[in-house]
């Protein structure tokens, strides 16, 4: 299938922050009641210990993804791991919510943080979860230029392929948005009122689900990302996929090969 990088709403600096802060909530709660993410562990690790920090970076964190699953892997595995989170249009309440779940994990940077610019104090591996389709391509090679360049390790996931299949499955996120809203949390009123009586939200994330689908690089053109950087062979690349049922994760972890 070929990629089409359409609009999403989630992007566009007009949409309402408060009705993009509802989508991203609940892709937050369904990442972590359907725990997307429990087979990348070792890739995290992985990452981790390429990086010499045990600090992650996450870029374009939305509302957290699956944070609080795999971060109580991690936790287990890695004692002492720091998260910090950020994002173009950080969703404070939910990045707050994150650090009331750990407060010696968990930290964000309220500021907008560019991920093809990252400020040179933010140090650790680089993350990004469901996020990296949201740029075009050779912005999108910039992110991995921009690790590159500051020495930093990256693993970038996506818990989707760009198909037919993945597309419908899209298509019935109306309902999902319907059955889980009362379950998340904290209770807001708005989000009652803008999912039931004006469904901006269900909407929003059809449309914005099914684009990511469209938008979703493939394994080969992720590789092409690569093979285009300056310095990459000071890198070592990973690009794979792993299937876990319905579920398939891309990811890509890049780290420096003296590392």
């Amino acid at each position: 299938m070929k990629r089409y990088h359409l609009f999403e709403f989630e992007d566009l600096s007009w949409f309402p922050k408060f009705i993009r802060d509802y989508g991203t909530d609940f892709l937050e709660f369904i990442s972590n009641k359907a725990d997307f993410y429990k087979e990348i562990i070792p890739v995290l690790k992985k990452g981790i210990s390429k990086s010499g920090q045990k600090k992650i970076i996450d870029l374009a964190s939305g509302g957290g993804g699956g944070w609080k699953k795999i971060s109580s892997r991690l936790k287990e595995e890695i004692p002492g791991i720091k998260i910090t989170l950020t994002d173009f249009y950080p969703n404070e309440k939910a990045f707050k919510k994150m650090l009331k779940h750990d407060r010696e994990m968990f930290f964000y940077v309220p500021e907008k943080i560019n991920a093809l610019d990252v400020p040179k104090q933010l140090i650790g591996l680089r993350t990004q979860f469901l996020s990296f389709h949201h740029f075009k391509y050779n912005d999108a090679k910039k992110i991995l230029q921009n690790a590159v360049d500051n020495n930093m390790s990256i693993a970038i996931f996506e818990a989707q392929e760009r198909n037919m299949a993945n597309v419908l499955k899209n298509m019935f996120s109306p309902i999902m948005v319907l059955f889980a809203t009362p379950f998340i949390r904290p209770f807001n009123l708005g989000r009652l009122i803008f999912t039931y009586l004006i469904p901006i939200v269900p909407l929003f994330i059809l449309w914005d689900g099914v684009v990511s689908v469209l938008r979703t690089y493939t394994l080969e053109e992720m590789k092409s990302m690569t093979h285009e950087l300056n310095n990459r062979l000071r890198y070592k690349w990973e690009i794979e996929k792993i299937e876990d049922g319905p579920i398939t994760i891309l990811y890509l972890l890049g780290y420096p090969k003296k590392s």
